[in-house]
């Protein structure tokens, strides 16, 4: 699309996003090629990880210093993580951005939309949270601090129609950028696998918490099916550098001996090339759901955090791709269920063609379909007529 043709008389627009995380660094990026392609001399400033950077954003600190799960572990690092939220706020008020997007994060990002929201900044919150499975009257705090809601998800809509909340569900970008029928066999050979191997590929997680809860017990686990079935061979894609440094120990420590090969990142090719996958909860199971491949689901967290959450959440899931499907079509193991033995079996199980996995594959696909709303373009041009409801934009 033609860039305006006032854009030459105007100051170019400034606008403020924050992502806290991987998956919301893959929404920031997206959404902000799309308003480039509209305003491509636009400032992207706020908080990001590499792939917003790599489209020109200027962040304030790490994105990593942002990346903390669970309502336990978070004190330890409230102290910083309030300081950082101070700075930003103030830089941002300074700069006057046109529209400030938090992306997900949203115990971070949301005080940070309502005080520039204060100030007369337009504020966007892009992913939901989970309002709809526990603490619905968040919405109401969400009302005061937000001009509108992006979700991913159609299921999400309902609870913000009816508090009065404007909303808009995009889709999700992973939806439009994966295959509908992802190619296993280039995969394989992009990793250097046999086409005619068996492979397992174990995603415990980003995050340095997640690999310390899950690192070791998904090692075990794969021993435990590799005893079972030697011709297996597994991989595990590593999110960066220091989590590739913290699995290496970990497999040391375990004196565990596995055909595993790390990867550096690359966890799309591993998901594609795989035959089923053990991973951790989180939007990496919708991105195993969107290649299609058969899961065993886990998590583990601290236990005063588990024991909260299961009094409050409302909901009998916590994987997306069963969220989504609104009943179990992949197992999850959580806490104490999640061991070597009944994870193993449950993969094992998984592995062989049978008519179940049939017809996992197709909710997989039926889920796929709903998700593709070409969730960059859409999301972009929800911010822009925002910002044009709010007069930033002629």
């Amino acid at each position: 699309m033609s860039v305006p043709a006032d854009s030459a008389a105007t100051p170019p627009l400034c606008i403020a996003l924050v992502a806290g995380e991987a998956s919301g660094d893959t929404l920031g990026a997206g959404l902000i090629r799309a308003l480039k392609r509209q305003y491509p001399d636009a400032r992207f400033i706020g908080i990001g990880g590499p792939r917003m950077l790599a489209q020109g954003m200027q962040s304030q600190v790490p994105m990593e210093r942002l990346s903390v799960m669970g309502l336990v572990e978070v004190l330890g690092r409230l102290r910083e993580l309030l300081r950082i939220r101070k700075s930003l706020v103030s830089y941002l008020k300074a700069q006057q951005p046109d529209v400030f997007i938090g992306i997900d994060a949203p115990d971070f990002t949301l005080n940070v939309e309502k005080q520039l929201r204060e100030v007369g900044i337009p504020t966007v919150h892009y992913v939901s949270p989970s309002v709809w499975a526990w603490r619905e009257k968040r919405v109401l705090g969400i009302r005061e601090s937000t001009d509108l809601m992006l979700t991913l998800f159609p299921f999400e809509d309902a609870v913000y129609q009816k508090h009065g909340v404007a909303v808009r569900c995009v889709g999700h970008t992973l939806a439009d950028q994966i295959a509908l029928e992802p190619d296993r066999e280039a995969a394989r050979a992009a990793l250097g696998l046999a086409a005619d191997s068996r492979v397992v590929a174990l995603m415990p997680g980003s995050r340095n918490g997640e690999l310390r809860k899950l690192g070791l017990l998904f090692l075990q686990t794969a021993a435990w099916c590799l005893e079972r079935q030697p011709q297996l061979q597994f991989v595990m894609p590593c999110a960066n550098a220091e989590r590739r440094v913290q699995i290496e120990a970990i497999l040391a420590e375990s004196g565990l001996s596995l055909p595993l090969t790390l990867l550096d990142g690359q966890a799309h090719e591993a998901l594609a090339a795989c035959d089923a996958v053990l991973i951790a909860s989180g939007t990496a199971t919708l991105e195993a759901m969107l290649f299609k491949r058969p899961m065993v689901v886990a998590y583990r967290m601290a236990s005063l955090t588990f024991k909260i959450l299961k009094r409050l959440v409302k909901v009998g899931h916590v994987s997306l791709p069963n969220l989504l499907a609104g009943r179990e079509v992949v197992p999850e193991f959580l806490q104490d269920a999640a061991t070597p033995d009944a994870m193993g079996q449950a993969l094992l199980e998984r592995l062989g063609p049978t008519e179940e996995a049939e017809a996992t594959q197709a909710t997989f696909m039926q889920l796929h379909e709903l998700l593709r709303r070409n969730a960059d373009e859409s999301a972009a041009e929800a911010v822009i007529e925002l910002m044009r409801k709010k007069g930033r934009l002629v």
